[in-house]
């Protein structure tokens, strides 16, 4: 969600590589592609609305109503919605600990998917318990419930790692568990996306007004930088691949910020 959904699009235009589409929603959502692949999706957020601009991922469901309501049993929340929108229904919701994501129900635009060889590269929970975690989203999202196509989780290296057809599509990381919550430092969803040139990627972003935020060197071949765009937005560009994800960002959660 973007303040000026003309300049976000311009910005990632040019960060990312990507195209922008319009919706069925109407001239304040589009659509994202990179060589003809859909990315990512992009809406305006009202002006009378306080909230932060940042990337939120969205998991398809079944039904959108009985995941909000496995939600809720579960002691977190449901904030909007489910609503109706276009060819489907979401809601947009927070884990136990904060973390912010949505839901969708319906039909999606072919080709969309995470892990392969397109952005986003993976999404990754930064919390502060990821078995926790993990337990919480497998019983509202169907994750690892043996059906066909469900996505596969595993226990790897201290990461919880989500899997679909073979592809990483999500880690979760946890840590800190055993200190007092920070309110300074929030749990949060973060995205990945591949770029085929990490340092142009990050030149062009500081040069459009965005500014790095991780102290990662971009000429490392596996190198990743976290970015922000201007109007505070958080993700990382990175050339890697995504079933060895850095251990820099790895940490419970991460304070927003510049640098």
């Amino acid at each position: 969600m973007a303040r000026d959904l003309p300049a976000a699009e311009d910005f990632y235009a040019a960060v990312l590589g990507w195209v922008f589409r319009p919706t069925r929603l109407g001239e304040e959502f589009s659509v994202a592609f990179l060589d003809g692949t859909p990315v990512a999706g992009m809406g305006a957020l009202a002006h009378s609305l306080k909230a932060p601009v940042a990337w939120t991922p969205y998991f398809a469901v079944d039904d959108a109503d009985a995941a909000a309501s496995r939600i809720c049993e579960r002691s977190a929340t449901v904030a909007v919605g489910p609503l109706s929108f276009g060819t489907g229904r979401a809601a947009l919701a927070s884990d136990r600990d904060g973390a912010v994501f949505g839901i969708w129900q319906g039909q999606a635009i072919p080709d969309w998917s995470v892990g392969t060889d397109k952005a986003p590269a993976w999404l990754e929970l930064r919390t502060r318990d990821a078995f926790d975690a993990a337990i919480f989203y497998a019983e509202v999202l169907d994750w690892a419930c043996g059906q066909t196509g469900c996505c596969q989780v595993a226990y790897e290296d201290d990461h919880v790692v989500l899997r679909h057809y073979g592809n990483t599509v999500a880690r979760i990381t946890g840590g800190a568990v055993g200190e007092a919550p920070d309110p300074q430092v929030r749990p949060r969803w973060h995205v990945y996306f591949y770029v085929p040139d990490v340092e142009f990627a990050v030149r062009t972003a500081v040069k459009l007004g965005g500014s790095t935020v991780s102290p990662t060197e971009p000429s490392d071949a596996d190198a990743w930088v976290t970015l922000s765009d201007p109007d505070g937005g958080l993700f990382t560009v990175t050339s890697r691949d995504p079933a060895a994800p850095p251990a820099g960002p790895g940490q419970s959660a991460e304070q927003p910020g510049r640098s």
